[in-house]
Order: C-alpha cells, then sequence, then structure tokens
C-alpha cells in the first residue's frame, strides 16, 4: 500500500522514518508547503502550535539535501534554546533512517563553547539553534554558512519580540546570493516586513487557521479572584486539581517567581521556568518534566511558544496574558494526543473585555469558583451579571451626552462614572439579597 507521503517524492529513508512514528497523513500546511519548499520557492507559513508546521520544513529540506557535499546547507533557527533543541530532536527522527549520509548538529547558548567549535570543523549538512549563538559562531569564522542554501526562521514574531531579528538578518547576509528563505510564525507583524521584503522573493504565503481556537477536548474555566490573593488561589486550585501535571503561566519573571515560592511554601513539588534562569538550570528542568518528577510547572510566556511536554492535564493561568493571542499557546500545552484537559483562568472586574474577545474567536468559557474545597458552578450568577453590566453601560450612555468639544480626560472620566455606577448596582443587588434572606 502506497505511503501518503509518498506522493511528493520524498527520499525513501523519510519515509520510513514518518512509518516508524505513525505519521501517515498530511496536515493541511503540510500539503500546501511541501511542494514549494521541494521546488526551492520562499514561503511564509502562518499558523500556530499544532498544525504540523515543523514537519512541514522538516521534510523537504531534509529532502533537498545533497550528501555529497560536505558543507552546511541548511540553517533553522528558534527564538529559545528549548524550542531549538525540540525541533533538533524531530530532526533527528527524521534523520533515523538516512544511517548517517545527512547530518545535523545544535548550536546554543549555555553549552561547552569550546567542544561546539570542535565539533563544527567537520560541518555538518544541517545547522539548528538560536540566532545569538549562530550568529557570533559566523562572526569568528567557527562557522561557515557562506554554501547555505536554505534559512529557517521558526516562530518569527517571537524572534521580533525578543530582539533576536538583527541576528538573523546578520547570519542571513553572510549566505548564498540565492538563499531559500523560509518563514514561520503565528502572526506577521508590521514590524517584521522590512526583514521580509529584504530577503524573500514573491514567497507563497499560506495562512492555516486552526480547526478550533483551542483543541476540542479542553474545558476553559473563568475563576474570579474575587479580591483574593491570587498566588494563594493558583495553590488552591493546584491542590483541588491534583493533576499528573499542570502548568501555572503567570506574565513576567517576578510574578513567577512570586507563584512559584507559594507553591514551594504550600510543599508542592513544584519547578519554575523563565527567561532568567541559567540554561544549566533551564536544562535540569525540562529534564525532570520529561521524566514526570514534577507535579506543576511554574512558567513566564517563553513556554508557551514550541515547548512540547506530554502529559500536561492541566493548565492554570495566574493571570490573563497581555497579548491575547498567547492565551492559545498557553492552553495548547494540554489535551495532546487524545488526552482531555482543563485550562482553569484567574480573572478580576478589568478582565471582562480580554474575555469578550475571546469568546468571538469560539472559546466557550464557563465560569467556576473554589469553595471548601468544592467546585461550584457560577456560570447563571455570572452571565447575569454581565447583562447587567451592559445595561448599566447603555444607561449611562444614554444619560451623558458626549460634550461637543471633547475636554482632555473626557474618556478616562466617562470610565471611572461607568465603575461608580456599577458599584452602585452592585451594592444595591447585595441589599436586595440581603433583604431576601432575611425575609
Amino acid at each position: 500500500m502506497k505511503h501518503n507521503f509518498e506522493r511528493f517524492e520524498l527520499k525513501g529513508y523519510i519515509i520510513d522514518a514518518l512509518i516508524e512514528q505513525g505519521i501517515d497523513l498530511p496536515m493541511e500546511i503540510q500539503e500546501r508547503l511541501i511542494p514549494a519548499i521541494r521546488n526551492g520557492s520562499d514561503v511564509i507559513g502562518q499558523s500556530q502550535t499544532g498544525t504540523g508546521k515543523t514537519l512541514a520544513f522538516l521534510l523537504p529540506i531534509v529532502d533537498r539535501i545533497n550528501e555529497d557535499k560536505r558543507h552546511v546547507q541548511a540553517v533553522i533557527t528558534a527564538p529559545t534554546r528549548e524550542l531549538a533543541q525540540q525541533l533538533y530532536d524531530e530532526l533527528m527522527k527524521v534523520l533515523s533512517h538516512s544511517e548517517g549520509a545527512v547530518t545535523a548538529k545544535l548550536v546554543t547558548g549555555g553549552t561547552d563553547r569550546a567542544r561546539m567549535v570542535e565539533k563544527l570543523k567537520k560541518p555538518p549538512h544541517i545547522v539548528v539553534g538560536t540566532p545569538g549563538r549562530i550568529n557570533d559562531l559566523v562572526k569568528d569564522n567557527a562557522l561557515d554558512v557562506h554554501h547555505a542554501e536554505m534559512l529557517v526562521v521558526d516562530e518569527a514574531d517571537q524572534m521580533l519580540d525578543m530582539g533576536f531579528i538583527e541576528d538573523v538578518d546578520q547570519a542571513a547576509s553572510r549566505m548564498g546570493d540565492d538563499l531559500q528563505m523560509l518563514v514561520f510564525s503565528a502572526t506577521i507583524p508590521e514590524k517584521l516586513q522590512p526583514f521580509l521584503r529584504k530577503y524573500m522573493k514573491q514567497p507563497k504565503h499560506v495562512k492555516v487557521e486552526p480547526k478550533q481556537a483551542s483543541p476540542k477536548k479542553i474545558e476553559h474555566w473563568l475563576i474570579p479572584d474575587r479580591d483574593r490573593d491570587v498566588k494563594n488561589l493558583a495553590v488552591q486550585i493546584a491542590k483541588a486539581f491534583n493533576p499528573f501535571l499542570c502548568v501555572i503561566f503567570a506574565n513576567s519573571k517576578e510574578m513567577v517567581d512570586e507563584v512559584y515560592l507559594a507553591f514551594a511554601e504550600a510543599g508542592l513539588n513544584a519547578e519554575k521556568l523563565h527567561g532568567g534562569i541559567p540554561p544549566r538550570d533551564r536544562k535540569k528542568v525540562m529534564k525532570k518534566l520529561r521524566d514526570a518528577e514534577v507535579q506543576y510547572l511554574v512558567a513566564s510566556d517563553l513556554v508557551a511558544r514550541g515547548i512540547d511536554v506530554k502529559g500536561i492535564s492541566h493548565i492554570i493561568n495566574a493571570e490573563l496574558p497581555t497579548e491575547l493571542e498567547y492565551y492559545v499557546h498557553r492552553v495548547g500545552r494540554t489535551a495532546r494526543a487524545g488526552w482531555d484537559g482543563i485550562a482553569a483562568t484567574i480573572i478580576n472586574r478589568k478582565d471582562q473585555q480580554s474575555i469578550e474577545k475571546l469568546e468571538s474567536q469560539g472559546i466557550p468559557f464557563i465560569y467556576k469558583d473554589l469553595k471548601k474545597d468544592e467546585w461550584v458552578d457560577l456560570e447563571q450568577k455570572m452571565r447575569r451579571k454581565r447583562i447587567q453590566n451592559q445595561q448599566v453601560d447603555s444607561e449611562i450612555k444614554l444619560k451623558t451626552p458626549k460634550p461637543k468639544k471633547v475636554k482632555p480626560g473626557y474618556k478616562k472620566k466617562a470610565k471611572l462614572q461607568v465603575e461608580q455606577e456599577r458599584k452602585r448596582q452592585r451594592r444595591l443587588e447585595t441589599k436586595r439579597n440581603n433583604r431576601a434572606k432575611r425575609k
């Protein structure tokens, strides 16, 4: 029986590697990009986690390598060491049946530089690594990329956010004139356009939307903080879940440290991971995760983009991400490989607009609370409160005509007025409830 990937006319050992992994059906982004990459076209693959983009570029790159030429032919860049390691591991699976005909090396910071330079004296066909370390080695003539024909920029929007595009640019400028550039990213920000225009020639732009905003088997819970300490509430939620493995997300290194401290003080088996942790310690944490020696990981969004650890049963967002698209990346860590998952997000009154935006993307939230270690359904109550708030907002707009000449601070004053009216309505509601109870 003919294997589904054979119609791409890939080398036999690539097909053997796919069969061994049980991969037989190409995903949408693979269907649309593998032929173009094999033909040497520049491509932009716009997709989110879980759409199959890694194999969409690894398979045709390996297929295009000329085994007889002993120089670097392809460079694959990633914004973090962890993601570079993951890409390298996937590449080695693809090469598992090549019998050493195609060679690859991982080039990242946090490793012995002298030993790395020594290994690179025998040039590999493919280099996978972080832009900073690759650029350093290129500048020092320890890594020769002058003959490289293919360059992958993975998670390009994150590269831009973290300030690595300049390193990629410098490395790319030393590669061949006929360089084929393959850019993959969840979003294509306007600030990325000059870089793309500089190197790409009529790129094939493929945008693949996930069938849903998040995997089918995820339950999305919203838990109001009700002025409780967020760190302690996260600990209580974690204890109530008693998960196989749970990732707790926070927006900053400082908040990650604080939440981790609360978990440690509660005696929970927890580790933390963010960009400020030394590379050696980060490697130890990742090994513990893969060996299932940790129950709780407190992390920044560094982990949300690209880290694939099996068995994550629960996600807790100690706070909504500042950039809402990161919500999907965070919760996408769970409910993988047919498993179910729960993503619980602690929210406050200021988060309502963000929740509505996520709901408009098709994410079905349900409201819950934790009372005396028992889960309570708040669905009807919270929906009713939202309707009341919307009515209050409408009434205030009707009562408060916008002045003909808008004074400075008008919007701020109007917002304050809305909040004061909401508080008044809440006080009235509480009084009515108390009177009803007394009766």
